[in-house]
């Protein structure tokens, strides 16, 4: 399954994958996840929002048992972030069936669409639109670099953007969501464990400012007579960083874009999106409102005008309690039953229970339906990038702890 899906998607320049949303990289992993399903016997469906499903049993049955993650990538992203928890998701449903078990409710294979949100700005699109968190209307309004919408981008894609919106019913049938993912950190590889169960994913979110100055010519404009809002933007920067070491959170401009964006030009506007994460929500507001207080201060001295629009934010999520601790239980007896041959305990002989500053589906998901993650040891803690890595027998580890949690939940 690794080698199959290797190639979709992936840039020749960077080594990376550039799997967007309602492109043809998307259209092939969308046709990869059904010929994997189709192998397997699974009955695949679509629904109104592209999020794609592979059902073993019925699916109007109820208190289903839900497992997988996404396909998609960040721009020159890793081959793990996503595609690993979709790939050992089919593997443990094949290390099930190698087992034996008699499925006593139905289990499901998700890939949930857009979830990095590369092409349109917004992350977890696809989940966001199941729970009713993002509406028709403001997912209407989402457009991508050249302009495309996303209803655009859906009817070039073949699908209805008619249809999209929250889907209750089918949220209702689910008893449970279990999404394993790369571990985007070094805990795990600092604990020496394989295998890590997530306790909650910090309240994070996306605010994008636009430095709007004057463009003239770079050669013949003194210095003083300038209105430079490129000045103003890498001062903030700087401000990003101070006010995230001074509250213990991280917060980082990754993307620009520049007006008129010549060489010899002065900008008229600098856009930059703010990602900005933190272990509590008080510790997040002081540097979101520690940033943009300076962006201002150094707008007001340089004339710039500045204009700050939160794009997305997303709370603290904690986690189902009870199927977090469920998830120890099963993990924890499953290491114990072997002697901890499995490879998902560690040192402390106990799988360990971990926070994370990424955003995932499973974190969406958690006010409408109990959810929780399993994390894969990351050696470098390098992610979203083609460095990003995790080794064989932690992945064939993950696979094995996968299979444990749901044979537990499905099959007994």
């Amino acid at each position: 399954m690794w080698r199959s899906l290797r190639p979709l998607g992936r840039s020749a320049a960077s080594g990376g994958y550039r799997r967007y949303a309602w492109t043809d990289a998307d259209a092939d992993c969308r046709l990869w996840f059904r010929m994997q399903a189709e192998a397997r016997r699974l009955d695949v469906e679509t629904d109104r929002n592209g999020n794609q499903w592979a059902w073993l049993g019925d699916p109007t049955a109820g208190d289903a048992v839900v497992t997988g993650s996404h396909l998609d990538s960040v721009p020159d992203g890793g081959a793990f972030d996503g595609p690993l928890g979709v790939v050992s998701s089919f593997a443990a449903l094949d290390e099930l069936r190698a087992r034996g078990v008699s499925f006593k409710r139905p289990l499901a294979i998700v890939n949930f669409g857009d979830e990095e949100g590369a092409r349109f700005g917004l992350a977890c699109v696809g989940s966001r639109l199941t729970a009713g968190r993002l509406t028709k209307e403001q997912a209407y309004e989402l457009r991508d670099a050249d302009g495309i919408s996303l209803p655009q981008a859906m009817e070039a894609a073949g699908y209805d953007p008619d249809a999209i919106g929250p889907d209750p019913e089918r949220l209702a049938r689910i008893g449970a969501f279990v999404e394993l993912h790369v571990e985007q950190g070094r805990a795990l590889d600092l604990s020496g464990d394989a295998i890590g169960i997530a306790s909650s994913i910090w309240p994070h979110g996306r605010w994008r400012y636009d430095f709007a100055g004057e463009a003239n010519h770079a050669g013949t404009t003194r210095l003083v007579d300038r209105r430079d809002p490129m000045l103003t933007y890498a001062e903030t920067v700087l401000a990003a960083r101070r006010e995230a070491e001074l509250a213990g959170a991280v917060a980082t401009f990754g993307k620009i874009a520049v007006e008129p964006n010549g060489v010899n030009a002065i900008p008229s506007l600098v856009r930059g999106w703010l990602d900005a994460r933190a272990a509590d929500q008080d510790a997040l507001d002081a540097v979101v409102a520690g940033v943009e207080a300076a962006a201002r201060d150094y707008a007001d001295r340089h004339g710039i005008d500045l204009t700050v629009v939160r794009e997305s934010f997303t709370p603290v999520v904690d986690f189902s309690h009870a199927l977090r601790d469920e998830l120890s239980r099963i993990l924890g007896g499953a290491a114990a039953s072997t002697g901890g041959t499995t490879g998902t305990s560690g040192p402390s002989g106990k799988v360990p229970v971990l926070g994370t500053g990424a955003g995932h589906d499973a974190g969406i998901l958690s006010e409408s339906i109990p959810t929780a993650m399993l994390f894969v040891r990351n050696p470098t803690g390098v992610s979203h990038s083609p460095a990003e890595f995790a080794a064989e027998d932690d992945c064939l580890a993950g696979v094995r702890a996968l299979a444990d949690v749901l044979e537990e939940l499905a099959c007994r």
